[in-house]
C-alpha cells in the first residue's frame, strides 16, 4: 500500500521541485505529472515523483485529517492490542 501526503511546492528548477513535507524539505521530479506546476501548488508525491496536483482546499482537508490521525496515535496505549 502507498500513502501519498500532500506537499507544498517551495521552489522549482526545470523538472525538479523543492517541496515541504510536514516541515521537511525534499526534492521531487515533475516528469510524470504532465501539467504545469507553480510555487505554492500542492502535489501528491510517490517514490520521489509528483503524481497529481491538488486543489489547495483538498490539500488542507487531507493535511487536517493526517493531523487528527497523529493526535489519536499519540493518545493510543502502547503495546499489543487487547484480544
Amino acid at each position: 500500500m502507498c500513502l501519498a501526503v500532500p506537499t507544498k511546492v517551495l521552489a522549482r528548477e526545470g523538472n525538479v521541485a523543492t517541496v515541504d513535507v510536514q516541515g521537511v524539505r525534499a526534492r521531487v521530479r515533475l516528469d510524470a505529472l504532465g501539467e504545469e506546476v507553480q510555487v505554492g501548488d500542492y502535489l501528491l508525491v510517490h517514490a520521489g515523483f509528483a503524481i497529481r496536483r491538488l486543489d489547495p482546499a483538498d490539500a488542507a482537508e487531507t493535511l487536517a485529517l493526517f493531523q487528527e490521525l497523529f493526535a489519536l496515535e499519540e493518545g493510543a496505549p502502547s503495546g499489543p492490542p487487547a484480544p
